[in-house]
């Protein structure tokens, strides 16, 4: 749920055994960046205007698929859209390949880059759902549509087959990186769960039971864990109103903790507990930090900034310095680059753009 310029090599013709040598980094181009930024470098913008969020790599590491609801494109709410890491030119415009109707959100490449799985409202309607009012108090609240399902298709838009088929919200599928299973967010059994299932459809297994709002799951390097945001009610007062809002299919992002779990659903543990909103989290390429989006630092609720911490819960560093919003991070399958969502760059026009930069350990 929302939101690489190939360094040019020069090859060194001087014997078969040479090896390329980078061109040279250059600070002063780097126009992108914050200064305190040390883990970017070469960042660059690919997309300029309208809301772009949750930019997910392509298993080759040389394409992205994400959402989008730039009116320039011709839509009016989130639409599925893919693009070559190269394509960085301001009025580029990618395919669409969602079927243009209803609502869609997260977008994830199968294996071999040619498929992938998003969720999408458009079999109860054509129209986009209407988007829901400020809760209480002007509380910001996400629309859990019952309508979502997900769904694979091909990169021609094509729709391949329906994965999912229960009634209440489906949605939020994200895919191993062996590319043969599929954890995604469900309602089915009354709250919002966690679940894996095989690309196929098959084989749904629930992996969290706790009450609370679990999503945007990610799987470990090796497959064998998931990296979460959720929500835990505790208070007779925040279960009420969290079971009232979600009754009206909504949610209350505001709090949100790090967890983690094995695929199996054993050895559930929390690694952050900053207070605020920490959300879109995304393993580093050793399994052994994680990197997320946070306004814990925030007595208004922005900026939010993408922070680093171990998986133990020690060791949080902050990672971007953006003075309003920096989320969805997410190395490429290669480990040499990341991409994330930011109103950088956007002329105050309050639009949020990918970014790509060449990651820095």
């Amino acid at each position: 749920m929302k939101f690489i310029p190939v360094l040019v090599v020069a090859i060194a013709a001087i014997s078969c055994t040479s090896t390329p040598d980078k061109k040279p980094y250059n600070p002063e181009a780097d126009t992108l960046k914050y200064a305190q930024e040390v883990h970017l470098r070469n960042v660059q913008q690919l997309t300029f205007g309208g809301d772009n969020a949750e930019a997910y790599w392509s298993y080759d590491s040389d394409k992205l698929i994400f959402q989008s609801n730039n009116p320039e494109w011709g839509v009016e709410c989130d639409q599925i859209f893919y693009m070559d890491i190269s394509e960085k030119e301001h009025g580029f415009e990618p395919p669409m390949i969602s079927t243009g109707n209803g609502r869609t959100t997260c977008a994830y490449f199968l294996p071999g880059d040619s498929t992938f799985v998003y969720s999408s409202t458009h079999a109860e309607q054509m129209e986009c759902p209407a988007t829901p009012e400020r809760g209480a108090g002007g509380a910001y609240v996400w629309p859990i549509y019952d309508s979502y399902d997900i769904y694979k298709a091909d990169l021609n838009g094509n729709i391949i087959s329906k994965l999912t088929d229960e009634p209440g919200y489906d949605a939020e599928p994200t895919v191993s990186p062996k590319g043969d299973k599929i954890v995604f967010t469900s309602t089915r059994t009354g709250d919002l769960e966690l679940f894996i299932m095989d690309t196929d459809g098959s084989n749904v297994i629930q992996i969290t039971d706790e009450l609370g709002y679990d999503g945007g799951a990610f799987f470990s390097p090796d497959g064998s864990q998931l990296i979460f945001r959720a929500s835990r009610p505790e208070t007779e007062e925040e279960i009420t109103k969290y079971k009232s809002l979600l009754a009206d299919g909504l949610v209350e992002p505001t709090n949100m903790e790090l967890f983690i779990v094995n695929v199996d659903g054993t050895g559930l543990r929390q690694i952050t507990d900053l207070g605020n909103a920490n959300w879109a989290p995304y393993f580093h390429p050793s399994g052994e930090k994680i990197v997320f989006s946070s306004n814990h630092q925030s007595q208004r609720g922005f900026p939010f900034n993408i922070f680093m911490i171990n998986v133990d819960g020690t060791g949080l560093e902050q990672v971007t310095f953006d003075g309003a919003f920096d989320s969805f991070p997410m190395f490429s399958p290669d480990g040499e680059k990341i991409v994330f969502s930011s109103n950088r760059n956007n002329g105050g026009d309050r639009s949020t753009n990918v970014f790509v930069a060449d990651w820095v350990d």
